[in-house]
């Protein structure tokens, strides 16, 4: 990897991007998820690089989903695995819930990859590699899934989601939670729980949010009054008001 110093004033964002290229060398990540880092990248700036009051009551909206699912499992993909692959580990055995490689550019070495990976880094449970079953309506290789994982779930966690298997996993009656920087997108739109923030942030939140709720504290119910839709458009605005705060436009 090459050496950023911790000075430089981008640091936090190079080390992802090193991390992604390192991943393609490693045969975890692809040249295209370079190209979707970016574009969330650039949302990130737009929010200031921080984690917004909106994304901390999806958090929370989260997190009480992911305890009171009586099947959980969380999705991986190539850029999830080269970003966070600690923490997705950390909250699959928090909530007990299995992770399954799913990626859109398809081969089995890459999938072998990540699978790899996760097990090496202490993932208990690992799925993926079956796929003896299918998600209705979805023609390219992310149809393929485990009927054991993703097929059989009732809430899903899927980080850095594609908006059509997002929206054909909704159709066969799952509550997905993503994890995506672009409000915009097709995913947050359809998502139950649409956290909009950086990975890693947003994975460390939702850690954070887990352990605190399994010691009884947090809010009570925040599933009860949190509606998805509206919580999209408080992000819009938050987005709005810093871009036209002064500080935002100094130079």
């Amino acid at each position: 990897m090459f050496r950023i110093q911790k000075t430089h004033p981008r640091y936090e964002s190079l080390i992802k991007r090193e991390k992604l290229v390192a991943g393609i060398e490693a045969g975890i990540t692809s040249k295209q998820g370079l190209i979707a880092h970016g574009r969330g990248e650039a949302f990130d700036y737009l929010i200031g690089e921080r984690t917004l009051k909106s994304a901390r009551r999806a958090t929370e909206a989260a997190a009480a989903l992911l305890l009171t699912a009586k099947k959980p499992v969380i999705s991986v993909n190539g850029n999830v695995a080269a970003l966070a692959a600690k923490e997705v580990i950390e909250l699959s055995e928090l909530i007990n819930a299995p992770l399954e490689v799913n990626i859109f550019y398809r081969t089995e070495e890459r999938l072998r990859q990540i699978k790899a990976l996760l097990e090496k880094q202490g993932a208990a449970k690992v799925l993926g590699d079956k796929a003896d079953a299918r998600i209705p309506g979805i023609e390219h290789a992310r149809a393929k899934v485990d009927h054991e994982g993703i097929y059989s779930a009732d809430v899903v966690l899927a980080p850095l989601e594609d908006g059509d298997r997002c929206e054909a996993l909704v159709k066969m009656g799952k509550r997905v939670i993503t994890i995506d920087l672009n409000p915009l997108s097709r995913t947050s739109k359809d998502a139950a729980v649409s956290i909009v923030d950086d990975i890693e942030r947003a994975m460390k939140n939702l850690i954070s949010v887990v352990e605190e709720k399994k010691k009884g504290g947090g809010k009570e119910n925040p599933l009860e009054d949190y509606d998805n839709k509206e919580n999209l458009k408080e992000v819009i605005k938050e987005i709005v008001e810093r871009l036209k705060s002064p500080s935002c436009l100094s130079f």
